[in-house]
C-alpha cells in the first residue's frame, strides 16, 4: 500500500491539509471497508476515485472512523485523507463533484473539507451509533427492504428485548460477543441499546457506543432476538456477559440489517484529547493497565 500523505495521528505533516469526508455506502457488493488484495472494498474504491480525479500517481490513504465488514451498510461513515496543500488548493471546488463521476453508484461522498486541528476520523470519535433492523412479518420482508432487513421466522416481543438490552448498558468486558482479535481489548462502553417497532412492523435496534469489537453488534442483535421470541429470558444475554466467554447460543446474525448511521465527535477544544485518550489501553476499574489500543 502506497502512502504519500502526511501523519494519521494528531495532525498532518508539513505542507499537507487533513480532509474529511463524509460518506455513505450500500454495502451489499463490498468485502468491507478494509482494502485487501483481489477483493472490491469501500476503501479500495474510494482510494482509486481519489487517485484517479487529483490524477495522482500514488494512493491517498484514508483513516475511517469505523471499519464495517463486508455487507455492512453506512449512511453517516466519516473518514479523513491528508493531501498535499497544493494538491487541495486546486482540487476542493470540483472534487464532489468529480468523486460523484468516478465512482460506483453504491458509495458516495457528501462532503469533503478540512477537518480542525487535532482531527482524526477513527481516535477523535466518542461514539458510533448502528441500526440493525428486523421484521417478524410472518410473510417476509418487503421487497423493496429486502437488502436492509432481516427477517426472523418468530414473533417479536419488544419489551423482553428492552429489558434484556437495558442490563447491558455501561462499561464492560463484551469479549462474550466480540470476536477476539490478538492484542486488542474486548472492554467497551455501551451507552445506549434499545429497540422500537415501527409503524411498518420493522423492528429496530439502536446501538450505541464508544467503539466496538468485532461482531459485537451482530452478536448482541443475535443475542437478543432470542430473548425476543422467547427461546431464552431476559436475564440471559447479561449472563453471558458475565461470564466472559463466548456462548454457543449467541449467534452472529447476517450483516445486511446492520448500518453505521452516524459517529459523533466532541467539540473542536477537544479533539486532540479526544485523539490521545482513545489510544490508551483500556482496563476495568481494578485492572492494571498494559500496552495500546
Amino acid at each position: 500500500m502506497d502512502d504519500l500523505g502526511g501523519a494519521s495521528g494528531e495532525g498532518p505533516a508539513p505542507g499537507f491539509v487533513r480532509v474529511r469526508l463524509d460518506l455513505s455506502y450500500d454495502g451489499a457488493g463490498f468485502s468491507g471497508w478494509a482494502k485487501q488484495t483481489a477483493r472490491r472494498t469501500v476503501q479500495g474504491e474510494i482510494e482509486d476515485a481519489l487517485r484517479t480525479v487529483t490524477r495522482s500517481a500514488g494512493t491517498w490513504d484514508l483513516t475511517v472512523a469505523g471499519r464495517t465488514d463486508a455487507g455492512v451498510h453506512a449512511r453517516g461513515q466519516v473518514a479523513h485523507v491528508d493531501l498535499p496543500e497544493a494538491l487541495w488548493e486546486a482540487h476542493e471546488d470540483k472534487l464532489l463533484r468529480r468523486l460523484a463521476g468516478r465512482l460506483p453508484h453504491d458509495v458516495r461522498v457528501w462532503r469533503a473539507r478540512p477537518a480542525p486541528a487535532g482531527f482524526n476520523a477513527r481516535f477523535s470519535a466518542v461514539w458510533r451509533r448502528y441500526a440493525y433492523r428486523v421484521t417478524d412479518h410472518p410473510g417476509g420482508v418487503d421487497p423493496l427492504l429486502r437488502g436492509h432487513v432481516l427477517w426472523h421466522d418468530w414473533t417479536l416481543d419488544v419489551e423482553a428485548m428492552n429489558e434484556a438490552s437495558a442490563r447491558l448498558v455501561g462499561e464492560h468486558d463484551f469479549a462474550a460477543f466480540c470476536k477476539r482479535r490478538e492484542g486488542a481489548t474486548t472492554i467497551r462502553t455501551l451507552q445506549r441499546l434499545d429497540w422500537t417497532r415501527g409503524a411498518d412492523g420493522v423492528v429496530t435496534a439502536t446501538v450505541r457506543a464508544d467503539a466496538f469489537c468485532h461482531n459485537m453488534v451482530r452478536s448482541l442483535v443475535g443475542a437478543l432476538l432470542f430473548v425476543g421470541d422467547g427461546h431464552r429470558g431476559p436475564e440471559w444475554p447479561a449472563k453471558v456477559l458475565a461470564a466472559g466467554v463466548r456462548d454457543s447460543a449467541v449467534h452472529v446474525v447476517r450483516p445486511h440489517g446492520l448500518t453505521l448511521e452516524e459517529v459523533g465527535y466532541p467539540p473542536a477544544d477537544r479533539l486532540a484529547a479526544r485523539n490521545r485518550e482513545a489510544r490508551n489501553r483500556r482496563t476495568l476499574p481494578g485492572a492494571a493497565a498494559s500496552g495500546c489500543c
